[in-house]
């Protein structure tokens, strides 16, 4: 074997030219393979942190809810939600598995802003959680390519008052400038129109919410006394029009229109005061952040026997469920990387096909040569299969050690681009060995291409017999 890698080996660098240039296609190849392999890698690990860090890995729901719970969220609520956040917590499976676990309330309804001149209304889409739970879970960072968020201290535990809406929420209700929101006009005046309520009757109704709210508001703390405050109202769970006071600390974009326009987000105990009132407060899901993403097919296992052990009417959703977007964008770019790689393995296969048929045509008296020592034609052909594979092992390291300076070149270039449902930039970074199996195998795939390309001429050899190699010289 030895023998036949140094026979190969020189006949590559007799041939230096042509076998550069073959080098060079695999090489070029491998290079572009494994640089979009990194940036690939990037848009899927940054994409499931921003998910996990806001949604949590797995989310238990009441049977139904996900299909059909969004549209009345207080009547898929789960009753002693405190019992089942213990049970999971507390189970010797689930435990070293589990980074944080919380109770979460959706629920939607209408946010106005009756102060000032400009009244302004519009329905929101709500979040009511834990603030200290949310910041932990905004801490998770298990693949280190971002910076680890700060905790929010615009929302407290100990004040369940304080909340956040989307900046277009903001801006619809006229709190650009309350919030001091950079790039954001002032809204234009209306104009008048005969359906117009008349001013008298405004003021009746202005009075008549604001008494509602003056009735049912938690008694605001020292610290919220200065911030822009929204009445909120929804119905409770037993139909009964309910209003909350909520005092904005501030807005933050959402990434995607629909939703900046109508979140808002807000403590749990504020969340459930305005859904439940006065009845028991239940929690729409029970999320669970993980230590690690691969524990989740575990994880979510071990919840549905807990769910079946104790005959729980619950359901579990992992994040790429409540989020089809990752899904799509993770099909869409695996896709892409298949059609690259095919372009780059036809590439390569040519290119190794024509370099391998010209050695044969040029050494047809070497052939015959060889063959009149008594050399087998399985020996030539393997001859030449190892030069098209050692080839293709040069060409493909190169290109793959050529990425990793490409990728370490960029990642501290400073470059910034805008990820998939993102609004604000974030630095470019291609992580090259962040899938280091597919990365291999990429690699091995361009070896094993010019291996198989150097079948055809090999076998063309290999038929040449030594009469026809005289008869050729």
């Amino acid at each position: 074997m030895n023998y036949l890698l140094r026979i190969a080996w020189r006949n590559i660098i007799r041939n230096r030219r042509r076998s550069l240039m073959t080098a060079s296609a695999i090489a070029a190849g491998a290079l572009a393979m494994l640089l979009f392999l990194g940036y690939t890698t990037y848009i899927f690990l940054g994409m499931e942190t921003g998910y996990v860090q806001g949604t949590g890995h797995l989310r238990v729901f009441r049977a139904g809810y996900f299909l059909y719970g969004t549209g009345n969220a207080a009547a898929y609520g789960i009753d002693q939600y405190q019992d089942t956040l213990r049970l999971f917590a507390d189970d010797p499976v689930l435990r070293p598995m589990i980074r944080v676990i919380t109770p979460m309330q959706s629920l939607m309804g209408i946010a106005a802003n009756y102060e000032g001149n400009n009244a302004a209304s519009r329905t929101f889409l709500g979040e009511g959680l834990i603030p200290s739970a949310r910041n932990a879970m905004r801490r998770w960072d298990e693949y280190g390519i971002g910076e680890v968020a700060a905790p929010d201290e615009r929302m407290a535990d100990a004040d369940p008052t304080r909340g956040l809406i989307g900046t277009g929420l903001a801006r619809i209700l006229n709190l650009c400038a309350p919030l001091g929101l950079p790039d954001c006009p002032p809204a234009p005046a209306a104009p008048a129109s005969p359906a117009s309520p008349a001013p008298d009757e405004a003021a009746v109704v202005h009075t008549d919410i604001a008494q509602l709210a003056e009735q049912d508001a938690l008694a605001a703390p020292r610290g919220a006394a200065s911030a822009p405050r929204i009445d909120l109202l929804a119905a409770t769970v037993g139909g009964a029009p309910n209003i909350v006071s909520l005092a904005v600390s501030g807005a933050q974009p959402q990434g995607a229109k629909e939703l900046d326009d109508a979140f808002v987000l807000m403590h749990l105990d504020l969340a459930q005061q305005l859904v439940y009132g006065r009845s028991e407060h239940k929690a729409t899901a029970i999320v669970l952040q993980l230590q690690r993403t691969e524990d989740m097919p575990a994880a979510r296992a071990r919840l549905n026997a807990l769910i079946r052990e104790h005959h729980l009417d619950l359901e579990v959703r992992d994040f790429g469920e409540l989020v089809p977007f990752y899904g799509q964008v993770v099909r869409m770019f695996s896709g892409i990387f298949l059609f690259i790689a095919l372009v780059m393995g036809m590439i390569v296969l040519f290119a190794v096909i024509n370099t391998m048929t010209m050695n044969v045509m040029e050494r047809t008296n070497e052939i015959g040569a060889i063959r009149a020592m008594g050399l087998r034609r399985s020996q030539v052909r393997l001859q030449f299969v190892a030069e098209g594979a050692l080839i293709g092992l040069i060409g493909a390291t190169v290109g793959a050690l050529l990425s990793v300076i490409v990728a370490a070149a960029v990642n501290h270039a400073g470059l910034t681009w805008i990820p998939p449902g993102n609004n604000v930039a974030v630095p470019l970074y291609l992580n090259v060995l962040g899938r280091p199996a597919l990365a291999c195998g990429a690699w091995l795939a361009l070896v094993l291409v010019a291996t198989v390309a150097a079948l055809l001429p090999a076998n063309r050899a290999a038929r040449l017999s030594v009469v026809d190699a005289l008869r050729h010289a």
